[in-house]
């Protein structure tokens, strides 16, 4: 089991930013019998805006809930992006939407994974479910929690109705996630992926 683990999970309004972190969270602390806490922010719009969520794992008591500089930044948007890639610990894990998220300004040594969520969760039917396919992802490239706990995680934390398709978005950022990690397992290059369009965005 990793030590202490400052994740931030971040995002707009909509798009199920709080609800994947909680599935990180439950997964390490009910599945794998470890500590997390959770703590979540949102910006003046309640729907649109950016909000984030911050998720603190550890195999012992978690003694400060806030995260200072996340090991791990998980970002569906451009303007969580901008915002909070700059706390990214030195040597930090960024798992980006490929689509939503331009890089840019990336420190040095930063270890970057982009998943294509919208697109696959396009493919499934139903964008609403980008949020699990990077929780996938997440499960795939961070070592965080096995993909059992994870995806038991899922389980119990949707809808009934919706169970089938959540599991199946999970999967397939599970699998998109396994296969980059095996063509790239210390992250992409940076110096190819990086663009100027997010220095002002």
């Amino acid at each position: 089991m990793p030590g202490l683990t400052e994740i931030r999970v971040a995002g707009f309004g909509g798009q199920g930013v709080i609800l994947a972190a909680m599935v990180v969270g439950k997964a390490y602390s009910v599945f794998e019998g470890g500590f997390a806490t959770l703590t979540q922010a949102f910006g003046p719009e309640a729907r649109g805006g950016a909000c984030s969520a911050q998720v603190i794992t550890s195999p012992t008591p978690v003694l400060y809930p806030y995260v200072t500089a996340p090991d791990i930044l998980m970002v569906m948007s451009q303007e969580a992006f901008t915002k909070f890639v700059p706390d990214l610990k030195p040597g930090g894990m960024l798992l980006a939407e490929t689509d939503m998220v331009h890089l840019a300004n990336l420190k040095p040594g930063t270890r970057v994974f982009r998943c294509p969520g919208t697109r696959i969760a396009e493919e499934l039917g139903k964008r609403m479910v980008l949020n699990i396919v990077m929780v996938g992802f997440f499960a795939a490239i961070s070592g965080i929690a096995t993909k059992e706990s994870l995806r038991k995680a899922v389980a119990e934390s949707v809808p009934d109705a919706f169970k089938e398709l959540n599991l199946r978005a999970f999967d397939r950022g599970f699998e998109y996630g396994a296969k980059l990690l095996v063509e790239c397992p210390n992250g992409e290059d940076i110096t190819k992926i990086q663009t100027p369009l997010a220095v002002h965005a």
